[in-house]
């Protein structure tokens, strides 16, 4: 059983695919190929987003967001502590400073409260407060109504690292169209992945998109060779476009079967252990599917003995930023950070994909229930 299956989706657009990159190699267009724009367009189309900015990755759409920001020395840009280091790794090299929060027990994501006491907390170090970089962990949308206040009260940008969370919904409104600036990632294993790295920024105003494009190109001006400012390269190759055009066109679809296979997981799981919560409103985009352990289970065995039925699993996280070498020594919010540090503990990963026929989704839940009654010398009631 896989934990994410490329070669099932693959299999269904292979030849929609091959025409795509058959079609670049004929026009040679690889760098900033049509296939580039036209897949922004569509990007742009399909969450309402404005202006739609692709480049070389998801990291460096976190970075370019930092930049034409105006974020630099002084700041303090404001992550959650449980997440994936390129939410934080962007801001140093600003000269900014990250500041770690921690997170909603319930949802894992960005915690309001811990977001103000950080705030403070910066502003005792002499730090102004820049930017939040909220993350749309596991495919869910961050609380952003609680978290544009804070940044509307302290003057500041918010950017919607949605990395994990393109084609998610919040409150009606689409991913890549909440806060002054969206990004996501393409990386494979993302809900809309290509087939390598790749990324895109999302912006309503026309200025920080110019200023945007420029960026990704060498801060190019209106000539090739007169730089109107410090860029950097990074663009998406054009093949990668095609590919994503083509994923794009079944994406929809993609994401409404992971809507089934979450549900179906958390009606069989449900009561037995830590499932899920997507709060009133909003719309997972589902790109794991995370369990959380109660009091007396143990996360270790329960994953051996998945291991053992042939059911793979995975923990996202085990270590908060704020406890990882690189990150240590910056502020975080003063009340600590227990509920990163719990989730670090206790969630794992089951596999979610588009393509988990009926049959193994009952060999997954029948392994979860399995596992659970063991370690409770227990007769599971085996519901799939």
């Amino acid at each position: 059983m896989q934990f994410i299956d490329l070669a099932a989706q693959q299999a269904r657009i292979k030849d929609r695919i091959d025409a795509r990159i058959q079609a670049v190699l004929a026009h040679g267009g690889y760098i900033m190929g049509p296939e580039v724009a036209a897949f922004e367009d569509a990007l742009a189309e399909f969450c309402g987003a404005r202006h739609v900015i692709t480049c070389a990755n998801g990291t460096d759409a976190l970075e370019l967001a930092m930049v034409v920001l105006g974020v630099g020395p002084g700041d303090a840009v404001f992550c959650p502590s449980f997440t994936f280091a390129a939410t934080a790794e962007v801001v140093p090299a600003t000269g900014a400073v990250p500041v770690m929060c921690d997170i909603d027990p319930v949802t894992f994501n960005l915690c309001p409260e811990s977001l103000a006491r950080a705030v403070a907390h910066a502003r005792d170090l002499g730090l102004r407060p820049a930017v939040v970089n909220a993350v749309d962990l596991f495919g869910l949308p961050a609380g952003y109504d609680a978290i544009k206040a804070i940044c509307a009260a302290h003057g500041m940008k918010l950017v919607a690292d949605s990395a994990q969370g393109f084609g998610s919904n919040y409150k009606g409104r689409a991913s890549g169209t909440i806060g002054d600036i969206a990004t996501t990632s393409f990386f494979p294993a993302k809900p809309l992945g290509c087939y390598g790295d790749g990324g895109a920024i999302f912006t309503d105003d026309d200025e920080t998109a110019g200023i945007l494009r420029s960026l990704r190109v060498h801060g190019k001006g209106s000539d090739k060779y007169d730089n109107v400012r410090i860029g950097r390269n990074s663009r998406l190759d054009t093949i990668q476009a095609a590919i994503l055009l083509e994923k794009l066109a079944i994406f929809g679809d993609e994401l409404e079967r992971r809507q089934a296979v979450a549900a179906r997981y958390t009606t069989a799981l449900s009561g037995l252990i830590d499932t899920p919560v997507v709060p009133e409103g909003l719309r997972s985009a589902w790109a794991q599917y995370t369990l959380r352990t109660r009091p007396g289970q143990d996360r270790a065995a329960l994953m051996d003995a998945l291991k053992r039925a042939g059911v793979p699993s995975v923990v996202y996280y085990p270590r908060p930023l704020h406890m990882q070498s690189a990150y240590a020594g910056f502020p975080h919010d003063p009340a600590g950070l227990p509920a990163s540090e719990s989730a670090a503990a206790q969630v794992f990963s089951l596999p979610m994909h588009p393509y988990l026929g009926a049959e193994e989704q009952d060999r997954v839940i029948v392994a979860v229930q399995q596992a659970l009654a063991d370690q409770h010398n227990l007769t599971p009631t085996v519901s799939g």
